[in-house]
């Protein structure tokens, strides 16, 4: 592992928390790939697998950990101790796919991840956080504590519904919290930004809350190709449309104070 404590950091701790409510959206691939593009602006990166009933960030760049989430839910070790290096650049707290939901966690083990969270912030520049689809309450506490929210969403019109919901829930657990729509699987630019007027129209419509755009992802063969070599895709595919847009995601997310 890194060591991130050891370099003194250019901008304050962040964590960013990544939301759907649904499945299928990409948010897994989306996490694991933001995080690799906040690594290579020179940032330390912890990457936080939080959906620990189907847990696949492991899965998906084919490594194996030795100490994932659970040990530090169970207090055996500390986020730096159970937090594994990544040839990408950025570090990876995994989870346990099939160790139970974040749902089903008690008082003390969703504490004990809530307090986690700043503590691996205070070490690494940003702290990405892979929820679970959906916000379950565990989940909506996490997504509430972050710094930023980030709710993809696609075209299709039940992606718009539940993301809508997550940013209904999120309004209510955070007033003011900073939430960002990111639209993903978009055949384009502009449908991306259609996806994302309509959401953000509804939200200031009825939630009275504006949502801006951290940016689309379009639709992109070479994703389907990295997850299927187990491989990031800046690391497989650096100059593909989705790996284009999601570092320019990234800068835009560092670009605001």
């Amino acid at each position: 592992m890194t060591h991130p404590a050891s370099l003194p950091s250019p901008v304050a701790g962040r964590i960013l928390a990544v939301a759907s409510g649904k499945g299928g959206v990409g948010k897994t691939w989306f996490a694991i790939t933001l995080s690799q593009a906040l690594a290579q602006q020179g940032l330390r990166v912890l990457l936080v697998d939080a959906d620990l009933g189907l847990a696949n960030v492991d899965v998906q760049l084919g490594f194996q950990p030795a100490r994932d989430l659970s040990a530090v839910i169970a207090g055996q070790v500390g986020p730096e101790e159970a937090a594994v290096s990544h040839p990408a650049g950025f570090d990876i707290l995994a989870g346990r796919s099939g160790s139970g939901s974040l749902a089903m966690l008690d008082s003390a083990g969703l504490g004990a991840v809530l307090a986690m969270l700043p503590r691996a912030a205070s070490r690494w520049n940003r702290v990405v956080v892979d929820l679970g689809a959906g916000l379950e309450a565990p989940q909506r506490r996490i997504a509430a504590l972050a710094d930023t929210l980030l709710v993809l969403a696609t075209e299709e019109p039940t992606s718009l519904t539940d993301a809508y919901a997550v940013l209904k829930l999120h309004g209510r657990d955070r007033p003011g919290g900073d939430a960002r729509i990111v639209v993903n699987l978009a055949s384009d630019a502009a449908a991306g930004a259609r996806t994302h007027a309509a959401l953000a129209r509804a939200a200031a419509t009825f939630l009275k809350r504006e949502v801006p755009l951290a940016g689309t992802v379009r639709r992109d063969a070479k994703v389907r190709d990295a997850i299927r070599h187990q491989s990031p895709l800046l690391t497989r595919h650096p100059g593909s449309p989705a790996a284009q847009d999601v570092e320019a995601i990234a800068r835009g997310l560092l670009a605001c104070p």
